[in-house]
C-alpha cells in the first residue's frame, strides 16, 4: 500500500473528534468538500470504511477507533515536539565553545558576553585560554579567536576587532639607570620579558617592521610568562621590558606608570578575527554571539 500522508492522517482526526465535517473543516482552514475528498480517498487506499456518515452526525466505525486511539496521541506528540523547536528558535539556547588567548578574550570576546548573556539566560560559554592554533574541529570548539593573519583560508573569518599595533613599554623605574633603546637591536642589551608560545616553537621573537624593513629579535630577561597579563604586571613592578598590544597599556602609558620606546618600529596589522568551520550551521545561540561580536569601526 503506498505511504499514507499523515496530513490525510490528521484530517481524519479531526473529523473523528469533533463528529463534524463542518467542524473539522473550520479547524483545519479547508472546505468541507475537500476535506470529504480528503477521507474519502484516505478508506480507498486503506479499504477499510473510517467513518459511519449520517445526515446528522459522523462517527468512527471499528477500525477508525482504533485509528483514532493509536495515531492521536503519537500526532499529538509530534505536534507538541515541534512546538518545542520552534520555541528554541525563539528563545536561543545551548553550550557555546570558544578559544582564544587572554587579551582576545578581555579585548573583544568578553566585553560582547557581558552584553548578550543577561538578556538570554539559556545561553552558555565556555571560553578555553590557548594561544596554540588549535584545530576547533578536532578539539569541538564552535569557533576560534585570533588575528587576521592567523586564520586558515577554510574557515569562515568575521572581523571582531579594529587593527592593532604592539607597543614595547617599561616602567619609570626600570628606565631610571638605563638608557632607552634606539632600534630593535638594541633590545639585546635590556632585560626583557619573555612570552613562551606553542605556536613558535619557543620563546616568541619580537617583530618589527619600517620602511619596508621586518626585524625579528630574540631577547633575554629572567622572566617568562605564557600569556600577556603577568607579562604586563611584570613589567609595572619594573622587572624589563615587555612586548604587548597596545590597547593593553595605553591606559598606563597616559597615566605615566610605563614609557614606549621603539613606537615607530610597530606598525599596524590585521586585528582579531572570530573564524568557524565553513561547513558549520550556525545554531540561533551561536548566530546571537556572532552578531554581537561583529566588527562595525
Amino acid at each position: 500500500m503506498p505511504r499514507t500522508n499523515l496530513n490525510d492522517i490528521a484530517a481524519f482526526l479531526a473529523v473523528a473528534r469533533a463528529r463534524s465535517f463542518t467542524r473539522a473543516a473550520a479547524q483545519l482552514g479547508v472546505s468541507q468538500s475537500a476535506l470529504s475528498q480528503t477521507l474519502r480517498a484516505l478508506e480507498a487506499r486503506l479499504g477499510l470504511r473510517l467513518l459511519t456518515r449520517s445526515t446528522r452526525s459522523v462517527a468512527p466505525t471499528e477500525a477508525g477507533e482504533r485509528l483514532l486511539h493509536a495515531a492521536g496521541p503519537r500526532l499529538d506528540e509530534i505536534d507538541a515536539e515541534l512546538a518545542a523547536l520552534t520555541e528554541l528558535r525563539d528563545k536561543p539556547s545551548g553550550t557555546i565553545r570558544i578559544t582564544a588567548h587572554d587579551h582576545a578574550i578581555r579585548a573583544v570576546l568578553w566585553p560582547a558576553v557581558e552584553r548578550l548573556l543577561p538578556d538570554y539566560p539559556d545561553i552558555k560559554v565556555e571560553i578555553v585560554i590557548d594561544y596554540g592554533l588549535t584545530d576547533i574541529v578536532a578539539e569541538r570548539y564552535d569557533a576560534g579567536i585570533r588575528t587576521g593573519e592567523m586564520v586558515a583560508k577554510d574557515m569562515v573569518a568575521v572581523r571582531v576587532g579594529p587593527d592593532m599595533r604592539s607597543a614595547v613599554v617599561g616602567a619609570p623605574s626600570y628606565f631610571a639607570n638605563r638608557p632607552r633603546p634606539k632600534t630593535p637591536q638594541g633590545l639585546t642589551a635590556h632585560t626583557c620579558i619573555n612570552l613562551r608560545l606553542p605556536t613558535h616553537g619557543g620563546l616568541y621573537a619580537w617583530e618589527f617592521e619600517k620602511g619596508g624593513r621586518e626585524l625579528r629579535v630574540r631577547v633575554e630577561g629572567q622572566l617568562v610568562f605564557n600569556g600577556t597579563a603577568p607579562m604586563l604586571d611584570a613589567a609595572l613592578a619594573g622587572f624589563g621590558l615587555a612586548y604587548l598590544p597596545e590597547d593593553s597599556v595605553r591606559e598606563h602609558l597616559a597615566g605615566g606608570r610605563l614609557i614606549r620606546v621603539l613606537a615607530d618600529w610597530c606598525p599596524p596589522y590585521p586585528g582579531y578575527h572570530l573564524y568557524y568551520p565553513s561547513r558549520r550551521q550556525p545554531t540561533p545561540a551561536f548566530a546571537l554571539l556572532v552578531n554581537a561580536l561583529r566588527y562595525r569601526g
